[in-house]
């Protein structure tokens, strides 16, 4: 599922790289960039990231005509600590452009798509996203995460690691690694467990975050989550399927 979504992404970094070429290197954002890190710590453990995102592979269109800025208002009103967007337009239906638009409340924004290439990271740095996300597995080997990551660090990007095996996590430590993602879905299946999670907490080392991905549509998950160690649980499937996605929030969250 992976190498399809790299395919997908080769016309962009293709672009990115003719830019680059000809003198064109996106400039560093030089509005305020929230802190990603400590809005997570002042509502976790357990705190949710809320995300925003059209369509998925798995399911299709999850909503038609969205605007992005009543799911941020929705989602800053009702406990988000954080919204993650999905920037990625062939299977998600996303565009980076929803990063400039869901910034009005001041609520840090994580990037998420399928970032490899460092021009990506440029160019997220361009844009407000207080945080980017970075598949490990989808690194050639761990020099090249790394290089990922410290670019990142550079205009101050939180770098969000997402792990799917324990290679991935040691591959993600050996970068340099301090925000580890485990995400609950088998790439192959594309069945979700939460015993993933549940399982790999118990490697968290101090000076870590760590945020629990995919999987989580109701309160008492979100509560375990956090008993078990989960700064941050990153909701988006169910809030987009939501008649209300700030109601749903609010209950995820306890705010209701």
């Amino acid at each position: 599922m992976l190498d399809k979504f790299r395919e997908a992404k080769q016309l962009e970094i293709d672009s990115l790289r003719k830019d680059f070429v000809e003198g064109r290197v996106p400039a560093v954002y030089q509005g305020e960039r929230p802190s990603f890190v400590d809005a997570i710590k002042a509502k976790g453990p357990g705190a949710v990231i809320a995300e925003f995102k059209p369509a998925s592979p798995s399911k299709g269109i999850l909503r038609e005509n969205l605007n992005p800025l009543d799911y941020e208002e929705a989602y800053a009103k009702n406990g988000a600590a954080a919204i993650s967007v999905l920037t990625e337009h062939q299977y998600f239906k996303g565009t980076p452009d929803f990063l400039f638009i869901m910034n009005q409340t001041g609520t840090p924004l994580l990037r998420k798509d399928f970032i490899f290439d460092p021009l990506q990271v440029a160019m997220t740095a361009s844009s407000p996203a207080s945080a980017v996300l970075l598949i490990a597995r989808m690194c050639d080997d761990v020099n090249h995460l790394k290089q990922l990551i410290d670019i990142a660090r550079m205009p101050g990007l939180a770098p969000v690691v997402e792990i799917f095996d324990q290679a991935d996590l040691d591959m993600a430590r050996e970068a340099g690694a301090d925000i580890i993602q485990v995400n609950n879905r088998d790439l192959d299946t594309l069945e979700i467990t939460l015993d993933q999670s549940r399982n790999f907490i118990k490697q968290k080392q101090d000076g870590e975050l760590w945020i629990c991905a995919s999987g989580v549509s109701e309160r008492e998950q979100v509560v375990e989550m956090g008993e078990l160690g989960f700064d941050a649980v990153l909701i988006g499937t169910c809030l987009m399927e939501a008649d209300n996605p700030g109601e749903k929030l609010a209950e995820l969250t306890g705010a209701k």
